[in-house]
């Protein structure tokens, strides 16, 4: 092999392993502000309005970046039985990814409005279990056992790196309960977007699954909230904030890897979230770290580790090409 072709080979691989998590990375300092942000609007306006507004200017901001014509000439195709048929049911699937999606963010916003962040934010954490089991229940994937360690590790990491702050008692049941729920939810719409994401851009199916999310939740706010639009400027700040970084460009990201990565590989890999939250607070607050958080810290980074090297992180050549042919 020639020098250049030597090269040529290490620019290939560092396009192909350290561009992809730099982007997780990215993904997961957008997301790691959303339950802070979520928080702030609750003291102006309820959950439902504060979900109603970050959806429909995510929709609004995926729009602008005009990634929808990747749909349109599936719309616009010949009209068969057979292609009407296609088109009816991917608008079904999309609908039913949104309706999940939905009941995620209903969930993990009425825990925030009832338990503290640190006990939501915990239990929310939860999902790369549920993804990882139900890629092996529904979808046929295979874990190797180091995958398994790998996100066994992280999880116990993440809960140790919030368990001094944790609130328990019988008043925090139905808070807590509510955000596992939406942990569930959140692991079962990452493994419907891993299917979709062979047959859609990441950008199409954030966008539409958005649009309707917020045709189906517009009539529940305007029911149970006062006020579905904040009346200050922080308040507005505030949803321009969780629809454009945390819901548009963070999940953005995260649908985008999907195709590379499993969902149970990328939902573990968003635990770096309490992480850089911790830190942040560090360095900015100077608030203070103790040893148990740096252990902590470490468990989640080994148990990614883990999960990276073990069977069932990230696809192969052939997978895409498999799940291509179904669609």
């Amino acid at each position: 092999m020639t020098i250049q072709a030597e090269t040529q080979q290490s620019r290939e691989n560092f396009v192909s392993t350290i561009i992809p998590f730099s982007l997780l990375l990215l993904g997961v300092f957008f997301l790691s502000f959303a339950a802070i942000l979520i928080r702030l609007s609750e003291q102006e306006i309820g959950a439902n309005a504060t979900i109603f507004n970050r959806l429909w200017i995510a929709t609004i901001f995926l729009g602008l970046w005009n990634q929808i014509t990747n749909f349109i000439p599936l719309l616009a195709s010949e009209s068969s039985p057979s292609q009407e048929n296609k088109i009816i049911n991917y608008l079904g699937i999309l609908l039913l990814s949104a309706i999940v999606d939905l009941m995620c963010l209903l969930f993990w916003a009425w825990s925030l409005n009832q338990t503290s962040v640190t006990n939501s934010n915990l239990l929310h954490n939860l999902t790369p279990i549920f993804a990882t089991f139900g890629g092996w229940l529904f979808l046929n994937q295979s874990f190797n056992s180091r995958f398994v360690v790998g996100v066994i590790l992280a999880s116990l990491g993440s809960s140790a790196i919030a368990f001094s702050d944790l609130q328990f008692g019988s008043q925090y049941f139905r808070a807590d309960s509510l955000a596992l729920l939406s942990a569930v939810f959140y692991g079962i719409g990452s493994l419907i977007y891993e299917r979709l994401r062979y047959r859609f851009s990441a950008a199409t199916l954030l966008f539409w699954t958005c649009f309707f999310r917020s045709i189906l939740l517009l009539p529940l706010a305007l029911l149970t909230d006062p006020q579905l639009f904040p009346s200050s400027w922080s308040g507005w700040l505030t949803v321009i904030c969780l629809g454009i970084f945390c819901l548009g460009l963070g999940n953005l990201i995260f649908i985008h890897s999907l195709k590379q990565f499993s969902a149970g590989f990328v939902s573990l890999f968003l635990l770096l979230g309490p992480i850089l939250t911790a830190i942040f607070a560090w360095i900015i607050f100077s608030e203070k770290l103790n040893f148990i958080n740096w252990i902590a810290f470490t468990t989640v980074l080994v148990g990614i580790y883990f999960a990276k090297s073990g069977q069932g992180a990230q696809k192969s050549t052939r997978d895409v090409i498999n799940s291509d042919e179904e669609y």
